[in-house]
């Protein structure tokens, strides 16, 4: 058996590599996370460094990949139920963040300059939802 370890999956932030991580574990899997360390000391370099990198054991990547493809990648309600589309009805949908309406942008900015002079994070945003099929944004009342 090869002790090299494979890449199977990025994730901006290490709270989601844990996460998948826990669930290869409990099916066997030994699971390596890297740079997960150095994106929680400081999370805006993620993008720059590729993200936290999940790695399995060479002979244990096909596995893994197809357990990491039967976990749902799109949002549910409290019931567990897909959240569907109202334009095309497709179960295709993600939770995202938007500072597009004026609120929003002066809560950014108001934070933005808090930021600078006491370290405080941002304190509103506003979430949809985002169809992949026909790209249709949405609120859940």
């Amino acid at each position: 058996m090869s002790d090299t370890f494979k890449t199977i999956a990025r994730f901006q932030y290490s709270s989601e590599a844990q996460i998948i991580k826990g669930r290869l574990e409990a099916d066997g899997i030994q699971v390596l996370l890297y740079d997960n360390i150095t994106i929680d000391t400081d999370p805006l370099i993620s993008n720059a460094i590729g993200g936290v990198k999940l790695k399995v054991l060479s002979h244990q990547a096909e596995e893994a990949e197809g357990i990491l493809n039967s976990i749902n990648k799109f949002s549910v309600d409290n019931e567990g139920d897909a959240i569907k589309c109202p334009n095309c009805k497709s179960e295709k949908t993600n939770l995202y963040t938007t500072v597009k309406d004026g609120k929003a942008f002066f809560a950014f900015i108001f934070a933005f300059i808090v930021n600078i002079l006491t370290t405080a994070l941002p304190f509103y945003t506003k979430y949809k939802y985002k169809c992949e099929a026909c790209k249709t944004e949405f609120d859940i009342k």
